[in-house]
């Protein structure tokens, strides 16, 4: 494998010498501890007169960063280096460099970090003035560097409005502080990404199929009729090939000239992996999505990256985790996945947003309150029709508090500008909330509920709704979210058989985590991708080579 110019220097040990500098102050470097798990504290560093000239450099060129948090760091230690000793570059540089240099196992760009400019720049420098600039620009770097890894490079928000997510930005002063305090350096810079197994997974097959790609990538299936089990085509060969190139399929398993047995099985984990109907014809879509170029899966996982650290390492001991690409929903306690159910989410005109909530309430038997949206541009229109569309669905009319029967409003003088009804539609069969609905109040009312329209769940890609979503089995996920109180599926179900309105509070709130993920790998090693049914991809691979122009 070849070498960075960086690496060959680290492997021949040379340092890189600051001629005549007697004044530099020694700045303690972290010696590595392999058995270390975490950094460790030690007293501050012996702190040089804050008059020497290299200090005075330091200090005018830490004013030109503009920030008063580092600023302020540097005051406190007399603005000595935190980088630099007599020799050139200390240990703690050295393992930042490198760290720069080896930011693309992160999906992070090392030309953003510049590892090499400071090299090349160490090596000219000849004035105290220019060690300065190195020591402030390394500072500067440092801090982006553990900001984009930690948090992300891009702000959601910022990026998509429908991106409700604000990852916590570590705070200068401590990545600072630890710069200096840590024992074991190499092991701080460890704990900058993402601190979850979730993550790590991502980023082990990333660099697999980064391998898989510098081998040539995925073999093109050519189009041709839709190949069903038991059938003969020319293109098995082909077929073969691609499956054992992802590893869906073992090379020393034999197969003949039918497409049958071990070839339809390794298929049908393929549509499985890739949110497809799971049925061994390979027809339209599971030809579309085998002919996805290895590039794009591969920016695919870096930009499922990028969400993964915008996300807090502790979601919760016990919480709800929707994935909108993936359309299910999963209940994980302590770890571990309990329960794991289709969903019906947002139309791609209606997308459902990305935020996280707490699930304070559980409704059982509950009302419609019908949204405005939806009355003014669906019930409207059929109003001025036919007023007794509603008490055919069970919806009931409203204005100011008071009922009032739809057959006595002259409906084609109202229009979505002067509507001032409210429509709810009682408990029961018809109701379009289904039989229950689970509650974790936000801006954006959205929540996740029962359906009567049952048929939808069936359907490999499962985007009909406003917004809200729809859940299979919803008194199994009441059950594992309530029976702990007293309110299993058995209890939940009779109280829906009253038909009486009937909330039960949760002892406890359980956070909700709307997600949009595209790529990840489970636990069991296997790969999972998913359409971008938002187009949220795009916008973020937009975003992100932004930032990465911006940054250089």
């Amino acid at each position: 494998m070849r070498m960075t110019f960086f690496q060959s220097i680290l492997c021949a040990g040379l340092v890189l010498a600051i001629p005549h500098f007697s004044d530099l102050p020694l700045v303690g470097t972290a010696q590595a501890q392999s058995t270390a798990q975490e950094p460790a504290v030690t007293a501050p560093e012996t702190y040089p007169e804050p008059d020497t000239p290299l200090a005075k450099g330091i200090r005018d060129a830490i004013a030109e960063l503009d920030d008063t948090e580092v600023t302020e760091f540097y005051a406190r230690r007399g603005f000595a280096t935190i980088w630099l000793n007599k020799n050139g570059f200390n240990e703690r540089a050295h393992l930042t460099i490198a760290a720069f240099a080896d930011a693309n196992a992160h999906a992070l760009n090392p030309e953003n970090y510049g590892p090499l400019e400071f090299i090349s720049r160490s090596e000219n420098a000849r004035s105290l003035e220019d060690w300065a600039s190195i020591e402030r620009d390394l500072t500067r770097q440092f801090l982006r560097y553990a900001t984009h890894l930690s948090s992300g490079r891009v702000q959601p928000n910022e990026v998509n409005k429908a991106l409700n997510i604000f990852p916590h930005r570590p705070k200068t002063s401590i990545l600072l502080e630890n710069v200096v305090s840590a024992t074991d350096y190499a092991a701080f810079l460890e704990t900058l990404p993402p601190n979850t197994p979730q993550y790590a997974r991502l980023q082990l097959r990333l660099a697999e199929y980064r391998q898989k790609a510098a081998e040539g990538g995925f073999t093109v299936i050519p189009e041709g009729e839709v190949l069903k089990p038991g059938m003969t085509d020319s293109r098995l060969g082909v077929l073969r090939q691609r499956l054992i190139e992802e590893d869906y399929l073992n090379p020393t398993i034999p197969t003949g000239d039918v497409y049958d047995g071990a070839l339809v099985d390794a298929v049908k984990e393929f549509q499985s992996y890739h949110g497809l109907d799971v049925d061994g014809v390979i027809g339209a879509d599971t030809l579309s999505e085998m002919n996805v170029p290895i590039e794009q899966r591969l920016i695919q996982m870096e930009l499922n990256m990028e969400r993964r650290r915008w996300m807090p390492d502790d979601l919760g001991e016990t919480y709800v985790f929707v994935n909108l690409a993936d359309q299910v929903l999963k209940v994980v306690k302590k770890g571990k996945t309990w329960l794991a159910t289709k969903v019906v989410v947002g139309k791609p005109y209606h997308a459902t947003p990305v935020f996280t909530g707490e699930m304070t309430y559980v409704e059982v038997n509950p009302y419609w309150n019908v949204p405005y949206s939806i009355a003014t541009k669906e019930y409207l229109p059929k109003l001025r029709k036919n007023p007794g569309v509603l008490s055919s669905q069970n919806i009931r009319l409203f204005e100011g508090g008071t009922e009032i029967s739809p057959s006595q409003i002259a409906w084609s003088s109202f229009s979505p500008s002067n509507f001032p009804f409210k429509l709810r539609q009682d408990p029961g069969n018809k109701n379009a909330l289904g039989r229950i609905k689970f509650m974790f109040p936000n801006k954006f009312n959205i929540y996740i509920h029962d359906t009567p329209a049952k048929s939808l769940f069936d359907k490999a890609q499962r985007s009909f709704s406003h917004g809200c979503i729809r859940v299979s089995d919803p008194f199994t996920l009441g059950d594992m979210l309530l029976a702990d109180q007293g309110y299993d599926k058995a209890r939940l179900e009779a109280i829906r058989d009253t038909g009486e309105r009937t909330i039960v509070k949760l002892q406890k709130p359980i956070p909700v985590h709307i997600t949009y993920l595209t790529a990840w790998m489970n636990k069991d090693g296997s790969t999972h991708f998913r359409k971008d049914i938002y187009k949220r991809d795009a916008v973020l691979l937009k975003a992100l080579a932004r930032a990465m122009t911006e940054n250089l």
